[in-house]
């Protein structure tokens, strides 16, 4: 099988329009929430790109994209750019795999909007291409010429995640040469707010992951993107890797829609390391899925304790509480900050800890940045409807 590296990445979040922006943000832990434009004067905070310049001047027809392709598309641009690409010299061994939870909701929501507010007959022409869950994929083909396999996982808040496992396998495989692979989303409209406020796990301060007085999560937007190539692929044209994609483990609990199984996120968790060929104590720091919530956060705990024993556990961290949840695009910015975090040798901090709960008893980098030897870290997903993605990075060999 192919080993696989890590040769560039993308980010446009509210946290930061590029990885360095994003980084940063993350070791400050700054978040950047506010009330969501869609629902003024609700109390609705969303984390949100309030400069569109980000998404502007891409290259693409923007009149035929939602928001959510459009943070794709500038997503891997960067990428593409940290890794050095300008063309592809076989373009039909490139893939693009993205995961997206919801895809144009944004555009959908406008359109009803003509049609029930403002009496319009008609919607715009190219409602159906905006709207479509896969679109996304497609831009980022047609924007970079990617010609491989395309396509877009979409598993609520694991999407990214499987969509970055899905294509490590097609590179392990030998299916393809280099990929293109994370996250996108863009849920903030009335209607999708509006939504998750009603099932009462949103907080309305901040989020504060793992702390006790943790009383849900943000809703936020943005994408993340890797690219991932063969480490020979990468070694022929001379472009050098400092960490690699070593495991991936993917699985359903097959139980409650909503609440987290902990034996199914450990079992995701030891398939991952399986996949590897590491043991837990292998594992120096874990990016957890931590969204802030009081049934997740400890339930997660759970799991962990599980894999790595109660007295074992690694310095863990949750980026949400800078990030918020971008839902289908929140592995891949995950994924992201747990490559920076073994690059820099740094465990970015789980902000706004600001009291420890008895039931989640782990280290988790409250607040401040650690500096830390990284050889190996993992990076959790964990969506509605059980179903559970881990990935293992390391230093390149």
């Amino acid at each position: 099988m192919n080993r696989v590296v890590v040769t560039g990445a993308g980010v446009v979040c509210a946290a930061g329009f590029s990885v360095p922006a994003f980084w940063d943000a993350l070791l400050a832990a700054r978040p950047r929430f506010a009330e969501a434009k869609a629902v003024p004067g609700t109390g609705i905070l969303a984390a949100e790109i309030l400069d569109d310049a980000v998404i502007a001047d891409l290259g693409v027809k923007a009149s035929s994209c939602d928001r959510s392709a459009l943070f794709a598309v500038a997503a891997a641009r960067q990428a593409l750019a940290e890794a050095g690409f300008d063309a592809f010299a076989r373009p039909e061994r490139v893939a693009v795999v993205i995961g997206n939870g919801a895809g144009g909701v944004v555009s959908i929501e406008e359109q009803y909007d003509r049609i029930h507010q403002n009496a319009q007959a008609r919607v715009h022409p190219m409602t159906v291409a905006r709207a479509m869950v896969s679109s996304s994929a497609s831009w980022v083909s047609m924007a970079t010429g990617a010609r491989g396999p395309c396509f877009v996982t979409s598993s609520a808040c694991a999407s990214a995640a499987h969509a970055i496992g899905a294509a490590f396998q097609l590179l392990r495989s030998g299916a393809a040469d280099v990929a293109i692979a994370g996250g996108t989303e863009a849920p903030l409209s009335n209607g999708v707010l509006r939504a998750w406020d009603a099932m009462k796990i949103m907080s309305s301060t901040t989020c504060r992951p793992f702390a006790r007085t943790r009383d849900g999560l943000i809703l936020a937007e943005g994408a993340g993107l890797i690219v991932l190539e063969t480490a020979e692929h990468a070694t022929r044209r001379g472009r050098a890797a400092d960490v690699e994609l070593a495991g991936f483990g993917s699985n359903a609990d097959a139980g409650n829609l909503f609440t987290p199984d902990p034996e199914g996120m450990a079992a995701a968790m030891r398939l991952a390391l399986a996949d590897a060929g590491l043991s837990p104590g292998d594992v120096a720091y874990v990016n957890a899925h931590g969204t802030g919530t009081a049934a997740n956060d400890k339930l997660e705990t759970e799991a962990m304790k599980a894999v790595f024993g109660p007295g074992a556990c690694p310095p863990i961290s949750s980026i949400k509480g800078v990030t918020g949840h971008s839902l289908g695009a929140a592995g891949a910015l995950e994924a992201i900050a747990t490559v920076l975090a073994i690059r820099n040798g740094v465990a970015p901090p789980t902000a706004n800890y600001d009291e420890p709960d008895p039931d989640c008893d782990l280290d988790y980098v409250p607040n401040v940045p650690r500096t830390m030897a990284i050889r190996t870290a993992m990076s959790n997903s964990f969506a509605f409807g059980g179903l559970n993605a881990s990935l293992v990075f390391a230093k390149a060999r």
